[in-house]
């Protein structure tokens, strides 16, 4: 294995690791995919999203609060992270908030793995 200390020069050998730059993502599609990324790294908002999934329709709020062991408040800030990464959207019947997850959501997710792949 080569040791740059064991050599005691910090130069590369010759072909060594080739690095390709890549050029950087437009900001508006970084900016969402870490909003994608930061919302669903909490625990909460994640089980929120899959909870979410798994119904037939919209859900009310007061069926999550149910569900989770948190109040109506801290879930309606979850919400409101998954909202504003367009993972789930939003309506409002008199006092009831209903949610579902957003029609581009899938395809937002699945585009993840684009990023592993050089383009």
């Amino acid at each position: 294995m080569f040791s740059m200390a064991a050599s005691g020069s910090r130069s590369r050998p010759q072909g060594c690791c080739p690095f390709e730059p890549l050029d950087p993502l437009p900001k508006t599609e970084r900016d969402r995919r870490v909003a994608v990324f930061k919302a669903l790294a909490d625990p909460t908002r994640l089980e929120l999203l899959r909870s979410l999934a798994g119904q037939a329709g919209p859900t009310c709020v007061c069926d999550l609060v149910d569900h989770f062991d948190l109040s109506q408040p801290t879930i309606s800030h979850h919400l409101k992270v998954l909202r504003e990464a367009g993972l789930i959207e939003g309506s409002r019947a008199g006092i009831w908030s209903f949610h579902r997850v957003a029609p581009g959501a899938v395809e937002l997710l699945g585009a993840a793995p684009d990023l592993l792949r050089p383009r």
